[in-house]
């Protein structure tokens, strides 16, 4: 027997059983994981089966060595001896070397004072049912063509339903009978003398003359008074320039200004 064959061995019973004993040396457990998150909640992690070593073993379980005499053809007491030899060579081998390579599976390791522990593949795959299962990260997942067109095809199939006409067997029935109205009690209600209150006339044409006459009849004076300023201006410099110079020069300003250039 060689180690390969060992670890098939060991790999095809723990994708059936919890535990697998190996006499003499420990017991590899398989335990399922539930879905987690990581990639601070964006990426869901399916569920998967962990395989750990613990180094202790039940020497009543002879799966293992039921297993080896169906295969090989041999019985239970010549397949327990085969076995129980190449365990004693596995664990000397831990002993000294503190290595031993299972293919298939991963590694059985030892610390310096003989404690045994197993580190997994990280590809390794011990559970059927989660076949096809991947990490979905929420962060980069994009709709396939074939998730995007069966989307439209139910809107389609939504818009396009017909809608059947909601069949009435119901007839309107027709009444002879006469609308029948309370009778109105009539009840003497005393009625209030209507007070009427004469105005003046002139207190009415003084109320319509407010605030807000003056407030239109201000600025229109402003505006006429400027446009009287603005038209004597244009009449001074027309008809009277030499007056209008004397009212924005001095004598000394006119007397240069008027004195004959040579």
């Amino acid at each position: 027997m060689d180690i390969d064959l060992f670890s098939d061995m060991v790999r095809n019973l723990i994708l059936d059983n919890d535990e697998v004993t190996l006499p003499g040396l420990g017991t590899f457990v398989s335990e399922l994981m539930p879905a987690t998150f990581s990639d601070k909640g964006y990426t869901i992690n399916p569920p998967y089966r962990r395989l750990s070593f613990r180094q202790r073993w039940n020497e009543d379980d002879t799966l293992l060595a039921d297993f080896y005499s169906e295969a090989n053809g041999t019985d239970r007491e010549m397949s327990s001896r085969i076995l129980a030899d190449f365990i004693s060579g596995m664990r000397e081998t831990l002993q000294t070397k503190k290595v031993v390579p299972m293919p298939g599976l991963g590694r059985l390791r030892a610390t310096k004072e003989n404690t045994f522990f197993f580190i997994a593949d990280e590809d390794l795959d011990i559970y059927p049912y989660g076949f096809g299962l991947a990490p979905v990260s929420l962060k980069t997942h994009e709709e396939t063509p074939e998730e995007v067109s069966a989307a439209v095809q139910e809107l389609h199939d939504i818009v396009e339903a017909p809608v059947e006409p909601v069949a009435t067997t119901e007839e309107p029935v027709a009444t002879t009978e006469e609308p029948v109205t309370a009778p109105v009690e009539s009840e003497d209600v005393p009625v209030e003398p209507v007070v009427t209150v004469d105005i003046p006339e002139e207190t009415v044409q003084a109320a319509g003359k407010g605030p807000l006459n003056w407030a239109l009849i201000i600025p229109l004076c402003i505006v006429a008074l400027v446009a009287l300023f603005f038209l004597v201006f244009f009449l001074l410099a027309r008809f009277a320039p030499d007056f209008l110079d004397t009212l924005l020069y001095t004598k000394e300003e006119l007397r240069i200004l008027n004195y004959p250039l040579k």
